[in-house]
């Protein structure tokens, strides 16, 4: 017989298939549409009777992530998209650590459906997982007069407090709950750590390639002029809420045609729930009693951007990184006999993705709170160790079209040993505090190196964090 669970908001009834339970599509906020458009989000109403949970939940509006791909949102599926979704080993049980997802996708895209977030295996290790969606783009990152910024936050922020309240009906412990997310997602966690509305949410978290990159409010302010300009509305809010989703969506790029980059959107410094970067809003303590796993894969920005051409000016993209043009010179000194086509991965990964993420877990372990590092060097037969690897290892599920973008089809052979490694650290983290290797510290930055075979070492990247240490992006 299929599981029935009673929620908050009435029953729900889940699948079950080879020992874990899975319930999707569950609403944790009302539909941002209508008056609560661009809104923060509000309780969603309750419900009668027992509700299938057996469908994922709409996901929020967003384009495709690449040409080719199939679309996660379409127009028909309309702006009802905050939902969550559990998988359980045991309902009956009481107090499993309970692990609660955060997709990433440059603050523009992302879905919980995703087939690479299936937490079926991951599940049944022992923990309770929960997934859920959040909204992206302008929808939930785009500033407009009078309104609160960062409802993508703040709908994560409405996610984990469905969790403190449900999980335990799922056999959850909602007093131990780790948050674990990727890019976007782990610039969330860090940010969620920091912020005094999420204190008490969660005990520990994980956060997977923690990018740069947060708007002032006058840079917010200048992008939402250029997409109302593309657009043809007022820069307010009846202006926008009179367009459908997908009449933003043709035109929310417009301000990279100035500002170049992979996305327009960031979380806004609103001097509320965001009060600058992760690594400088840790540095004073908040969120100094949540342990933090803090990592990079060894190559990020394979997975996010082109290769270099084949002239390539390594002190041009020192300056535009943030640098002085003298870094190049510190690159190829401190990197001796690397081409200068690597030094540029190495430049674009440090400034996009790895520095941010050192300057996170430095933060974070001079204030005191419990930390750990991790480099994720193993290497893909495609893309190398770029951005987003780590991902199929975590969930332990190597034949999605996106993870067969970094393995390949079939996937290696050690994917599946790697990939229990992964999961029994994370797992293990969840439940005890303890990933199995030593913890981080800025005097003695021990770094876990995920690769064939493990092992534990000094900072990776000495020469990389000297070059950085007076040329911080946000």
């Amino acid at each position: 017989m299929d599981p029935v669970v009673v929620t908050s908001g009435g029953r729900v009834r889940g699948v079950s298939q080879d020992g874990v339970s899975r319930f999707a599509g569950i609403p944790f906020a009302a539909a941002p549409e209508g008056p609560l458009r661009f809104r923060p989000p509000v309780p969603a109403p309750d419900w009668d009777g027992v509700r299938e949970a057996v469908a994922f939940g709409a996901a929020a509006p967003q384009l495709p992530p690449a040409p080719g791909v199939p679309p996660v949102w379409q127009p028909g599926d309309g702006l009802d998209c905050l939902t969550v979704n559990v998988w359980t080993p045991d309902v009956g049980a009481a107090g499993l650590p309970v692990m609660v997802w955060i997709y990433g996708g440059r603050w523009k895209l992302g879905a919980a459906r995703m087939p690479q977030y299936d937490a079926a295996t991951l599940s049944g290790a022992g923990v309770v997982v929960v997934t859920f969606n959040y909204r992206v783009g302008f929808e939930g990152f785009g500033h407009l007069p009078g309104v609160a910024d960062n409802r993508g936050l703040r709908d994560q922020i409405a996610a984990l407090e469905w969790v403190r309240d449900n999980i335990a009906a799922f056999g959850g412990n909602p007093a131990n709950v780790t948050v674990f997310g990727q890019s976007a997602g782990a610039a969330s966690i860090a940010l969620l750590m920091a912020a005094p509305a999420a204190r008490g949410l969660f005990r520990r978290a994980i956060a997977q390639s923690v990018p740069s990159g947060v708007r002032t409010t006058a840079e917010a302010e200048e992008i939402t002029a250029a997409i109302a300009a593309a657009a043809g509305v007022a820069a307010t809010w009846d202006g926008f809420a009179a367009l459908p989703p997908e009449a933003i969506l043709d035109v929310q790029d417009a301000p990279l045609r100035d500002r170049g980059g992979l996305t327009a959107f960031a979380p806004v410094i609103d001097g509320e729930l965001i009060t600058g970067p992760p690594w400088e809003a840790l540095q004073a303590g908040p969120g100094r009693e949540a342990d933090l796993i803090c990592g990079f894969t060894h190559e990020e920005y394979l997975g996010l951007g082109p290769l270099p051409p084949d002239d390539v000016d390594l002190a041009v993209v020192a300056e535009r990184v943030g640098l002085e043009k003298e870094a190049a010179t510190a690159y190829r000194t401190g990197y001796p006999g690397v081409s200068d086509a690597d030094l540029f991965t190495m430049m674009l990964s440090d400034a996009l993705v790895r520095m941010p993420t050192t300057w996170t877990a430095e933060a974070h372990a001079r204030a005191g709170g419990r930390t750990w590092l991790y480099d994720f060097a193993w290497q893909g037969p495609a893309l190398g160790a770029g951005h987003g690897i780590d991902l199929p290892f975590v969930f332990g599920n190597a034949t999605t079209r996106p993870a067969a973008r970094f393995l390949g089809s079939p996937p290696p052979a050690e994917f599946s040993g790697l990939s229990q490694r992964v999961r029994s650290a994370w797992t293990s983290f969840a439940a005890t505090g303890d990933p199995g290797w030593p913890q981080f510290s800025p005097d003695e930055p021990i770094t876990r190196i995920w690769d064939t075979p493990l092992s534990d070492s000094a900072y990776p990247l000495e020469a990389s964090r000297r070059i950085w240490r007076h040329g911080t992006p946000r």
